[in-house]
């Protein structure tokens, strides 16, 4: 159990607006050292993102003898003793700055495309973005791709690493990157944990809602193929958006993140990070046809996380569930999940990547935060995004 007289101490500090020395004593607890808070500051954590640099393969699967009703087969539950290695999610910049290059342009987009830069303004803020624009973006209304960054990372930096433009322009769409800026958060997080910035038309969600339709107005977008995508705070981000502007996305792609409302403040966060965190956002209408990408070695954001966002996106009674399992030859092998509702449509897919940490799986090693020896999880999400429209 965590110490509740640090973490009293942990929200005391963070309402007095001392949110590093409060990160640092949720850190000595997790740990299991002294809650003198005084020493909170001994130790901070400078990591670099993992990278494996390996070529991903095609994936091999079968389908499981395994069936499953109403939720998904369970997680292995891997205990996180190197808790005191967080560098995410905190919203706090315990990291080192970046040492590794900057992707290049043959990294960010394939030649004949554009990948330009745009900023959105409004009254609650002002965002910059990246836009991809496919090389035949006129041909017809096409789909768009919202894709939310990790703490530490960027618009080119998440495009190199998932190459999500590259599928993108194989199935002819637009692809939005929002920028989260050091001055809104010190690590460039967005801030999942905090309640103002888990509410429609306001914080955070109503700036990337806006950068959304700011995009479907100057560009040929179809408006019922419109889909938002995030890993690690990204996820987390991904899947309040969903969870808020349901009828502005018809499907959300969350990797290691956590389910909208898993928190409301920075101790909450450490909690939610490290045992997983249920959603306390009342059920609205019918879920966002929803996919997750989570490894069961993930160390950051533990993966009981990845079954609290399916079980948010599914709560009615009745969904079957088709268990498959697979390997990427020489990769990682996986557990996939797909939960349908009774007239067989999707609701779900829960790919659980076995040996994975917190990295998007499939990535290639010119982004951070990448393993590419696991299923390509940016051709998964695009195929699944594609399958769903907005009704109506």
């Amino acid at each position: 159990m965590l110490n509740q007289n640090m973490i009293s101490e942990a929200r005391r500090l963070t309402r007095a607006g001392q949110l590093i020395e409060a990160t640092a004593l949720l850190q000595r607890m997790l740990r299991g050292e002294s809650p003198d808070p005084s020493h909170a500051l001994a130790s901070p954590v400078c990591l670099e993102p993992p990278t494996i640099d390996v070529k991903a393969n095609v994936v091999e699967e079968k389908e499981s003898r395994r069936t499953a009703r109403v939720s998904p087969a369970p997680l292995q539950r891997k205990s996180i003793a190197q808790f005191d290695r967080l560098k995410d999610f905190s919203g706090l910049n315990l990291r080192g700055p970046m040492t590794r290059a900057p992707p290049t342009a043959t990294d960010i987009a394939p030649e004949g495309t554009r990948f330009i830069a745009g900023t959105f303004r409004s009254t609650n803020g002002s965002r910059n973005y990246k836009l991809f624009v496919p090389s035949r973006s006129q041909e017809k209304p096409l789909p768009l791709v919202v894709m939310l960054h990790g703490c530490t990372q960027s618009p080119d930096d998440f495009a190199a690493g998932t190459r999500m433009n590259f599928l993108a322009e194989e199935r002819n769409c637009f692809v939005v990157y929002p920028e989260q800026p050091s001055g809104a958060n010190q690590a460039k997080c967005w801030n999942w944990f905090r309640t103002g910035d888990q509410q429609r038309e306001g914080g955070e969600p109503s700036l990337i809602a806006g950068i959304t339709r700011q995009v479907m107005r100057d560009y040929p977008i179809d408006q019922k193929r419109v889909y938002v995508a995030g890993l690690s705070a990204g996820g987390a981000a991904a899947a309040i958006m969903a969870a808020t502007y349901a009828d502005l996305y018809a499907a959300v792609g969350i990797h290691s993140g956590l389910a909208c409302g898993a928190a409301s403040d920075l101790p909450s966060a450490f909690v939610a990070m490290r045992q997983g965190g249920a959603s306390k956002i009342a059920d609205g209408g019918p879920p966002v046809p929803t996919i997750v990408f989570h490894g069961d070695r993930d160390a950051t954001v533990h993966p009981n996380n990845g079954d609290r966002i399916v079980e948010q996106s599914a709560k009615a009674a009745g969904f079957k569930a088709k268990v498959s399992e697979g390997r990427v030859p020489h990769g990682h092998a996986y557990t996939r999940t797909n939960l349908a509702d009774a007239g067989g449509r999707a609701v779900s897919e829960h790919w659980n990547v076995h040996g994975a940490g917190h990295a998007w799986s499939g990535g290639s090693p010119a982004g951070s935060y990448t393993d590419p020896r696991g299923p390509d999880a940016t051709r998964e999400m695009l195929r699944f995004f594609l399958e769903h429209s907005l009704p109506g």
